[in-house]
């Protein structure tokens, strides 16, 4: 069976791999804060239905409690070591879901697939005031596919011998405010990144969805270009990549090593 990614927006996927659907970062929210979706209806309620959903940082466009709500009971939750004391009324708003505090270099069997857990260069914290105590991660989805999702991370030493040989990389190439600040990749670095990591294929993902409101004016260009921005850059640092530039809610059956 064909592994396929389907992007809902923002740094939320599906990754559908060996009869398993494995979700990141959901957010299914139509604002958030400050933030307003401004592009892309928001994902219809089969895009909740995951086996396991990979949570990547605290941060509340990354872990959100409401999304999260909607997963069917028994959904495993993978989240980053910390979590649970930092969050102390996570698990009484979600009871329904079965929680694994995981750190990198774990690996975690669901079904067919193993998570392999790795890190991210990306302040981890629950913003704004939350205790240093969860790390960031990203994770390597093994199945019929070797699936890299980078959560939010800047560029690290040892990036692509942590992640190893890779057939995808969900990347971030950009943000939802006018400015990256540490431990963010733009479509450049993301570019950088692809370079090092040489994975089959890529998505990019985490831009294009959210925008501060009242700020549709202020340096417009971070919101609409990094997508096609990653595409030029990558077709001169990673010109052996396929990169699939989908729209919101779109699908692909990525290129997958025989």
């Amino acid at each position: 069976m064909p592994v396929e990614v389907t992007w809902w927006g923002h740094a939320t996927c599906t990754v559908e791999d060996s009869g398993v659907r494995v979700l990141t970062d959901p957010l299914f929210a139509r604002r958030l804060a400050h933030l307003r979706r401004r592009r892309g209806v928001l994902p219809p309620p089969r895009a909740a239905v995951a086996d396991v959903v990979l949570l990547s940082h605290l941060h509340a466009d990354h872990l959100h409690v409401p999304s999260l709500a909607r997963l069917a009971p028994g959904t495993r939750a993978l989240v980053p070591r910390g979590t649970v004391r930092s969050l102390p009324g996570l698990t009484r708003r979600l009871p329904h879901l079965r929680f694994s505090e995981v750190v990198p270099g774990d690996e975690v069997a669901v079904g067919d697939l193993v998570i392999r857990v790795v890190s991210a260069l990306h302040d981890g914290r629950r913003l704004p005031v939350g205790p240093h105590r969860s790390q960031a991660l990203g994770y390597v989805v093994v199945g019929e596919a070797r699936t890299y999702f980078a959560g939010d991370t800047g560029l690290f030493e040892g990036m692509a011998d942590e992640v190893g040989d890779v057939d995808v990389a969900l990347l971030p190439v950009g943000g939802w405010g006018p400015y990256l600040g540490h431990g963010h990749l733009d479509a450049g670095r993301a570019a950088q990144a692809l370079a090092r990591i040489a994975p089959r294929s890529a998505v990019p993902v985490h831009y294009g969805t959210y925008w501060p409101i009242g700020m549709d004016a202020v340096r417009p260009h971070e919101f609409h270009a990094p997508g096609h921005e990653f595409v030029r850059h990558a077709a001169r640092l990673a010109p052996e990549v396929s990169v699939h530039r989908l729209a919101h809610g779109e699908s692909v059956l990525p290129e997958v090593a025989k």
